[in-house]
């Protein structure tokens, strides 16, 4: 975490009570955690990974190396997965569809967003929010919106049978709770979507949930749906955390279909945004999306699913007619009382810390620390 941002005021409220997956840098690397009544378990000897813990559940604090109170933790944390894909859906959200035809028309063009958001709104602002997706009714507003010439591949993926589903960040290179997270430093539209993430083991089975920022760059998609990696995958642009909550008695999926996400940006010139995204207004069900990112293909390692956001910043910053971009120095905070808060500040991906600690790093470190061995001889 950073120095100024209190790892207590990230938790959530009744964090002593839930049951908590994590990771924190010791002195010997990188180490999975359980988080149990309160209380910080050092998880590697039971697995080396997060990854690899979730498919050990249930877990036992007792299997762990207790490391004390959550509160009194000294070790910083980092992004609560690891080995994990991190896959995103996009435009699960009526709002967040129309948002994406703007870009697409404006052509990244900040200034033209908001005569094509008021003709947009006002042809298919009521009729997206009630259609459900792949039924007849989406067919037929389909059908008409070609005929008006307003079809879109966004609303194509809004309102048919398919959910958007893309990769977003490279495995281990997502950042956590308290760390910088970057824009692009040649974007000028840019903005923070606040989502919840849901962790899915290697069975395709959603053990448990946390909090993303889902960084995206609308001028880059806008000019281009082929841009798409470059306005979503850069350095730092995915952050996760604090915390994983797992799924039991007192948490379940019905708590992420009814979380209300709350945002806010606080800028150094004293700007304030605040916006809150309800999920119960998502399009596809949490579970819908996790089966159609199973679709066809598998996942050994298991994957972290961002669910997409309603948010769609539109007040102006700036200029009017401009709508919101991020400015280095803003703070993102991403909060829902189940989950805890986010906290992040920006940077341009050029300046945030460099990823450099991959795959090859992970394994000769873990290797080093004898828990290569460890697994090897527990499962044979």
């Amino acid at each position: 975490m950073s120095g100024d941002i209190a790892l207590l005021d990230c938790l959530p409220g009744d964090w002593r009570e839930g049951l908590f997956l994590g990771r924190v840098q010791t002195v010997q690397g990188p180490s999975p955690i359980l988080v149990a009544e309160g209380v910080a378990y050092d998880m590697s000897r039971v697995a080396p990974t997060v990854a690899q813990l979730v498919e050990h559940l249930p877990l036992s604090p007792d299997a762990g190396k207790p490391l004390g109170p959550l509160e009194t933790l000294a070790l910083p944390l980092l992004s609560p997965v690891d080995l994990q894909c991190v896959k995103a859906c996009g435009v699960t959200f009526a709002l967040s569809a129309l948002e994406r035809v703007i870009e697409e028309r404006a052509r990244g063009d900040a200034s033209a967003a908001a005569d094509i958001r008021a003709r947009l709104e006002d042809r298919v602002g009521g009729s997206i929010r009630a259609v459900v997706p792949g039924t007849p009714e989406a067919a037929a507003l389909k059908a008409a919106l070609i005929e008006d010439g307003l079809w879109s591949q966004y609303l194509e993926v809004a309102i048919g049978p398919d959910a958007e589903v893309f990769t977003k960040a490279p495995v281990l290179s997502t950042v956590g709770a308290g760390a910088q997270i970057g824009i692009r430093s040649d974007s000028t539209w840019n903005n923070p979507e606040p989502e919840i993430v849901l962790i899915v083991d290697a069975a395709g089975n959603a053990v448990g949930a946390t909090l993303g920022n889902d960084v995206n760059l609308r001028d880059f998609e806008g000019r281009s749906a082929l841009l798409l990696g470059k306005a979503k995958d850069n350095n730092a642009s995915c952050s996760l955390g604090p915390l994983i909550r797992l799924f039991d008695d007192g948490f379940t999926i019905d708590d992420v279909r009814n979380a209300e996400v709350e945002l806010t940006i606080d800028g150094p010139e004293g700007y304030r945004l605040d916006g809150v995204s309800s999920m119960n207004q998502i399009s596809r069900d949490p579970l819908e999306l996790v089966r159609q990112t199973l679709s066809e293909h598998q996942y050994p390692d298991g994957f972290a699913l961002f669910l997409g956001t309603l948010f769609a910043p539109v007040q102006d910053r700036d200029d009017p007619g401009r709508g919101f971009t991020h400015k280095v120095g803003d703070r993102v905070a991403i909060a829902t009382p189940r989950l805890g808060k986010l906290v992040n500040d920006v940077v341009t991906s050029k300046d945030a810390a460099p990823w450099n600690f991959g795959l090859s790093a992970l394994m000769t470190n873990l290797a080093a620390r004898g828990l290569l061995t460890t697994q090897q001889k527990e499962t044979a």
